[in-house]
């Protein structure tokens, strides 16, 4: 008898920053300024897409809330995770990176949307604020 289906491990689970990692290295992005990527993810932690929403300067990147809570509704994510590179490469989170995780968190809650890491990273590393809680 013919095996009908074999289980595999889900394409696109996300498990930790690692995994996110790996995906913001195959996105093609210009290292000398800050890019902010949102990857939408479902209740599984499958990533439904990722989208570069937001560019800024060598030194800060503006981002709209509003924005990025439409885009995670209209992929119907039930969770985000948010990444962006320091052109510095000093992987260290500013207080305004902080800041932004914590108000796009309380913000998600509202809606039921969970922001679950914030990733800062350059071509060869990055850092999560949520795994170093």
């Amino acid at each position: 008898m013919k095996q009908l289906f074999i289980l595999k491990e889900e394409i696109g689970k996300i498990q930790n920053a690692a995994d996110i990692f790996k995906k913001v290295k195959k996105i093609n992005i210009n290292f000398e300024q800050e890019n902010f990527i949102v990857f939408y993810l479902n209740t599984h932690n499958v990533v439904l897409g990722s989208d570069v929403l937001f560019k800024g300067g060598v030194d800060a990147c503006l981002i709209c809330p509003k924005t990025i809570f439409r885009n995670a509704l209209k992929n119907n994510a039930s969770k985000i995770i948010i990444a962006h590179n320091h052109p510095s490469n000093n992987l260290t989170p500013s207080y305004e990176d902080k800041d932004v995780f914590e108000k796009l968190k309380d913000a998600g809650k509202i809606i039921d949307i969970s922001v679950l890491d914030f990733v800062v990273f350059n071509k060869k590393e990055f850092y999560s604020i949520s795994e170093a809680l």
